[in-house]
């Protein structure tokens, strides 16, 4: 057993366990065990009993408000464990000061984190609070309402309806995003060339209405992910990373990003793919695996999520991965996603198939993705040797087209 983020171990009772329990109060919960050195070992308490009624006396005395938590004894090694639970009027304070967990070890929160868990407390988001400005105009917002919707104009009735405006406090954050024009961080663009050195393309796009923050920013993947071609008498339009999937991607990001970190949303584009990170890791009460399978549904803005939803910008709120992995349904590259305590990063690949050549094309027409096929069947549907279709076999293999299975007679190939 070793100590982690959500369990510490002390020898013997002192106050410094108290910033622990803050910390277990305020984030996730958690275990102290007593009577257990760092490394682990067991040492036992002298009297556990009463060491049970000393934490409990400090707790309640220092501790506020007070946890919810839990003391046993185990009496064959004189240890006690005291279970904290997750609070839900948090932020809990020892001596006045908020505390969280970085990895083994307890810190003090800064002011931006204690304003949150403060706002958790209330059942408040940021994007409730009131606006920094209230001389806000809403021509976007209208010109998308009216298209989406058919709503004449947006007024004062509509904008409460929405969540946007109170007769008591007046706009709020939300309503100051969806604005004409706003003091909000926005989106970062580059484009880039052969490296990174080599930047092509760089806007930034802020200041504006993430209604338009958004249409820009999927005018800009336009221009360097789809083109025209003419295949006989008709145009057609190709796309090389799904637009349904980017659209998306950028939309999730504004919906779920932090908007009380100063920091853009970042889109990083390249030949093969497309890199977007967003301010902000998972909100609270959601895994990693929930989130990648789509099946818990957190949102950290519901009020935006909610006029993108009305606005058919997104249509099920919750299920962005699963529409951007929907997306790329029957290519052979996949989106990535990337989770990060202060952050989320997705990686969208290129779809066609602009590497390959013409050989190497008809090779994964034959190909079955369920039925691995030797060298010799797999030649006989060629117009190609032996040597050539083994040569473009690793080939595509390399490229992480085609996966090669067994040795010798027995290797198989396979999309």
């Amino acid at each position: 057993m070793r100590e982690s983020k959500t369990l510490e171990f002390k020898s013997r009772i002192s106050n410094t366990f108290l910033k622990t329990i803050s910390a277990f109060a305020n984030y996730g919960g958690g275990s102290v065990i007593f009577g257990v050195n760092d490394d682990g070992t067991v040492c036992g308490l002298n009297n556990p009993e009463q060491a049970c009624l000393d934490i409990e006396n400090k707790i309640n005395d220092t501790i506020h408000p007070q946890p919810t938590y839990a003391l046993s004894v185990q009496p064959n090694e004189r240890t006690v464990t005291l279970s904290v639970e997750p609070g839900i009027s948090p932020p809990y304070l020892y001596k006045g000061k908020a505390y969280r967990r970085n990895d083994l070890a307890t810190i003090e929160v800064d002011a931006l984190e204690l304003t949150r868990l403060i706002l958790k407390g209330r059942h408040m988001h940021f994007e409730q609070l009131p606006a920094n400005r209230q001389d806000l105009t809403f021509n976007v917002l209208q010109m998308a309402a009216v298209r989406e919707i058919g709503i004449a104009e947006i007024n004062q009735d509509i904008l409460k309806t929405l969540n946007l405006y109170s007769d008591t406090e007046g706009y709020n954050h939300a309503a100051e995003l969806l604005a004409d024009v706003n003091g909000f961080p926005g989106i970062d663009i580059a484009r880039f060339g052969e490296s990174i050195s080599i930047i092509l393309k760089r806007e930034m796009i802020e200041n504006r209405s993430i209604l338009t923050e958004l249409d820009e920013t999927v005018k800009i993947f336009r221009d360097f992910y789809r083109y025209e071609a003419i295949q006989g008498m008709e145009r057609k339009v190709i796309e090389r990373i799904p637009e349904e999937a980017f659209r998306e991607t950028i939309a999730n990001a504004l919906i779920h990003r932090t908007w009380d970190v100063d920091a853009q949303i970042r889109v990083m584009m390249y030949d093969d793919r497309i890199e977007v990170t967003s301010p902000g890791g998972l909100p609270s009460g959601i895994s990693e695996e929930e989130y990648l399978n789509g099946s818990v549904s957190v949102l950290r803005n519901p009020i935006i999520g909610n006029v993108f939803y009305r606005l058919h910008i997104v249509e099920i709120l919750g299920t962005g991965v699963l529409r951007i992995k929907e997306a790329y349904r029957g290519s052979d590259k996949k989106p990535a996603f990337e989770i990060f305590e202060n952050s989320i990063k997705v990686t969208l690949p290129i779809v066609d198939r602009q590497d390959l050549t013409d050989d190497e094309l008809m090779v994964l027409g034959v190909l079955s993705q369920n039925l691995p096929k030797s060298i010799g069947e797999i030649t006989d549907a060629l117009p190609f040797g032996r040597s050539k279709t083994t040569k473009l076999l690793k080939d595509l293999a390399s490229k992480h087209y085609v996966t090669i299975s067994g040795r010798g007679r027995g290797t198989k190939y396979s999309k």
